[in-house]
């Protein structure tokens, strides 16, 4: 065994899935990597944890809801690139080759290639743990990739 720096140590048994969350301000769309992600109830409620650190918190707290993709195994190449740029700079949907499809209730898109989307509101943030409380509002599944 070898020491591991106490910081680190949340890396141990943090949940899962990983995730794709989708933001949009009104005039573009962004992608974001998830790794802490938590199922809340049976009602469609969820937890995911980010900030005002990444570019798509602004428009997260602002629009109040956001899109659940569920990326397939293949997609483990996308799912890390997408969370190693800022979508400041980098439009992640023409970037990784993904296609945006206009949700039902949701201002954010559906990811066309993942497994599954969940359409989400923001219904309360949890500012001193950085965990935003999701109820969702629709849900979508590829039964062809499951």
């Amino acid at each position: 065994m070898e020491p591991l720096a106490l910081h680190r140590a949340f890396t141990l048994i943090e949940p899962g899935p990983i995730v794709l969350v989708t933001t949009s301000d009104g005039a573009r769309n962004n992608i974001m990597t998830i790794t802490w992600t938590m199922v809340l109830g049976f009602q469609a409620e969820f937890a995911i944890t980010t900030g005002p650190w990444n570019h798509s918190w602004k428009a997260l707290t602002e629009s109040r809801e956001c899109v659940l993709a569920i990326p397939a195994a293949d997609m483990l190449d996308t799912v890390v690139g997408i969370g190693m740029c800022s979508g400041r700079d980098t439009d992640k949907f023409a970037q990784f080759g993904l296609t945006a499809r206009k949700a039902s209730k949701a201002g954010a898109p559906l990811i066309e290639e993942c497994l599954a989307n969940i359409e989400c509101r923001v219904v309360d943030i949890v500012e001193r743990h950085n965990i935003v409380i999701l109820q969702g509002i629709a849900a979508w599944t590829d039964a062809l990739r499951r």
